[in-house]
């Protein structure tokens, strides 16, 4: 248990809900159950306005939310999102946490590079998939009950290029890269591994759209299994749009790899659906792509500098208060 569990105020019991499987399969791909993550332990999921850390502010505001094209209105300076209640689009329990929210997206991703967006294969399949999604950052909660229902322009990029999308049923490996339009302004490319592969039992940090969610920063989190060459195991709290996540060290802030697949996580009860909670050490765990397999498909020109001296970082704060300074 690390920082994020010790200095909430309140203990949430919580859900998540997974990658690519849906409770009807007819459904549009923005507004399906997902159902192959689950929350391990405690549930450490936080809002930006929670988090005071200057370093996951500004990790979460290089995170972007996909979503369809369809999803986004152009009006003076930005764009209108189209948005859905979180619980009664998903038939929730009321007890469940972020019920009230709004959704919007259906995958996460990452600025890796000024112009290319990291996120998971089976996100992004084609080039007229790619074509069809909108790369949105900022989509968050910088206040209490305030929706995020508008983009600035800004904020808001196409697809010029699929550079690769793969899934691999033979090793695992389920990534893409994205050459977005022109160069994302007002924010900095992620760091990511560039050698070697992270240590047993590092701790972890998950940034991304759990559900469709605005962004969500997750901690608590540690790798559990380090044997596959394409991927690790680790018990993050991740949901269905976790997909594309990035995954981070939380000691370096070194993006180690991206949120694919895990275990299911809703269950039917009374009439309506309630979290899959797992041991930290329960379940099979959530399988994340290694970031070194995406080395291959771009320029290591164009990657983020790693930290230097890579220090502990300063503890996380919850706050209550609008966080102004980063809007």
């Amino acid at each position: 248990m690390n920082y994020f569990k010790t200095l909430l105020s309140v203990v949430f019991v919580l859900f998540s809900v997974g990658c690519e499987s849906s409770k009807n399969n007819s459904q549009k791909k923005e507004e399906v159950k997902f159902q192959e993550q689950v929350v391990y332990g405690v549930d450490d999921r936080l809002d930006f306005y929670q988090v005071s850390n200057p370093v996951w502010q500004q990790r979460s505001l290089s995170t972007v939310a996909l979503m369809s094209k369809s999803k986004l209105v152009a009006v003076a300076n930005g764009f209108n999102i189209a948005t859905t209640n979180y619980g009664k689009s998903q038939n929730l329990c009321k007890s469940e946490p972020f019920a009230e929210q709004v959704i919007a997206a259906f995958c996460s991703g990452s600025l890796i590079a000024p112009d290319i967006i990291m996120t998971a294969g089976h996100c992004v399949r084609s080039q007229v998939a790619c074509e069809n999604t909108k790369f949105v950052f900022n989509f968050s909660y910088k206040a209490i009950g305030v929706d995020p229902k508008f983009a600035d322009t800004d904020d808001v990029y196409s697809c010029k290029t699929l550079i690769h999308s793969e899934l691999n049923s033979s090793t695992e490996s389920d990534f893409a890269l994205i050459r977005l339009d022109r160069p994302v302004v007002g924010r900095s490319a992620l760091p990511i591994r560039q050698s070697g592969q992270v240590p047993d039992g590092a701790p972890l940090v998950v940034v991304g759209h759990p559900s469709g969610l605005a962004v969500k920063i997750a901690g608590g989190a540690a790798v559990r299994t380090n044997t596959e060459s394409a991927y690790f195991v680790a018990n993050l709290d991740t949901y269905g749009g976790n997909s594309g996540s990035a995954v981070f060290n939380e000691i370096t802030g070194v993006v180690e790899g991206i949120l694919v697949r895990g275990e299911t996580d809703f269950k039917y009860k009374n009439g309506c659906y309630v979290s899959n909670v797992c041991d930290d050490n329960g379940c099979r765990g959530e399988d994340v792509t290694r970031v070194s397999e995406v080395l291959a498909y771009v320029d290591a020109t164009e990657l983020a500098p790693l930290p230097q001296q890579p220090q502990p970082l300063p503890e996380n704060e919850v706050v209550q208060e609008e966080v102004s300074s980063l809007e």
